[in-house]
């Protein structure tokens, strides 16, 4: 199936630093725009880094306390992960601040893709790429969310035109489709047992669906075909082998 692209939900107009841009200007933008994050990029528009309200919070915490008492450091500072956090005490500028290297997707991408990157990073913010590599947007968790908004009428389109008719070739008349709340309930019969799983597995990958209920039946079980009997050859062999 295909999916949403990055490129049709991300936010076009970015809030952007350079690796010069000061510190309190970073948390300045940060505040003015309600945001919790931003990349920064280089004179090309290629982003170096990310700086988040987690970065920011490191510069703070480290600001010494004058009633505390002295820390003993000793070999702290000898790790790389320690040096970085060292800079990043210290920065005055948000390309010493940043984190690197950046987390990012391309426009092109799907959104499925930008979902699992997200979950796998663990981050809430994806700065989108062109081909170039050069920034054209920012995509957020809210962003992704939005396939989810997709009407019930606009899923119940697709599932008929794309899954039904152009891809399993079966008339829309023959099987019901419902769609309540994005879930997709199909209900008919069909001539393969293997034609409704493929039906429910194609229903499955498509943006907004969150769930399906088979009410599906079949004329044939062609998972129960013996090696001597001839198998039925049709559209759904090719979708078979890709499940």
């Amino acid at each position: 199936m295909k999916h949403d692209k990055v490129g049709s939900v991300m936010t076009a107009e970015v809030v952007r630093a350079t690796y010069g841009t000061p510190f309190k200007e970073v948390a300045r933008l940060l505040a003015d725009h309600r945001i919790s994050g931003l990349p920064v990029i280089d004179e090309d528009d290629k982003v170096i880094g990310v700086i988040s309200e987690t970065d920011l919070m490191v510069r703070q915490a480290a600001t010494p306390d004058p009633f505390a008492p002295p820390r003993r450091r000793r070999f702290a500072r000898l790790t790389r992960g320690a040096r970085r956090q060292a800079v990043k005490e210290r920065a005055r500028t948000a390309g010493q601040l940043m984190t690197e290297p950046p987390v990012t997707v391309h426009a092109d991408d799907t959104v499925v893709e930008a979902a699992r990157i997200m979950a796998r990073r663990r981050v809430e913010r994806l700065p989108v790429l062109d081909e170039a590599d050069r920034l054209v947007g920012i995509v957020t968790r809210r962003d992704l969310l939005q396939v989810f908004l997709r009407p019930d009428k606009e899923i119940r389109e697709v599932v008929v035109q794309e899954v039904l008719v152009r891809a399993l070739w079966i008339p829309p008349s023959s099987i019901d489709v419902a769609v309540t709340e994005g879930v997709v309930t199909l209900t008919g019969r069909m001539e393969r047992r293997s034609e409704t799983e493929i039906a429910v597995s194609m229903v499955r990958q498509i943006d907004g669906v969150v769930g399906v209920v088979d009410r599906l039946t079949w004329h044939l079980d062609d998972d129960r075909l013996h090696p001597y009997e001839p198998a039925v050859h049709g559209v759904t062999d090719a979708w078979l082998r890709r499940l």
